[in-house]
């Protein structure tokens, strides 16, 4: 397929151990090919590639990749995975132990702003919380 888009994730030598890591969070996903330079990983169909390019360039937050969640175990899940030897955010943002920063999303999270009555009980149920919870959220 032409002009195809995915995302590079820079790494100092643990090209593979990233790839293996995400791959054993997400269930729909798989290492596509490996070298000691790159290796290609898919989660959910979506390509990505960890390039081994030494200690030049860390990770931060202007770059994240979010998760929607329909359900409050699929939050638990990549909240714990992901996290695990990581670092913890507020409103759902955690880094995980490569420096990857990830956003766990309730998916209905978008309905419960677009109404204007509840929007601003939702934020501030939300700006109290790291992980979010789903239930407190529609509560607000």
């Amino acid at each position: 397929m032409g002009n195809q888009i995915y995302a590079c994730l820079w790494s100092d030598g643990k090209a593979k151990e990233m790839a293996e890591y995400y791959c054993s969070i997400f269930k729909n996903s798989k290492i596509t090919s490996a070298n000691p330079m790159v290796v290609n990983f898919e989660i959910n169909e979506t390509p990505f590639m960890v390039l081994n390019g030494g200690p030049n360039y860390k990770f931060s937050p202007a770059n994240s990749y979010v998760i929607q969640c329909d359900t409050q175990d699929e939050i638990d899940h990549y909240w714990e995975k992901l996290g695990a030897e990581g670092v913890y955010n507020q409103c759902g943002w955690l880094d995980d132990k490569f420096g990857v920063t990830w956003q766990i999303v309730p998916t209905i999270l978008g309905k419960l702003m677009s109404d204007l009555e509840k929007a601003p009980r939702v934020i501030q149920a939300f700006m109290k919380m790291t992980k979010f919870d789903i239930e407190v959220l529609m509560n607000a």
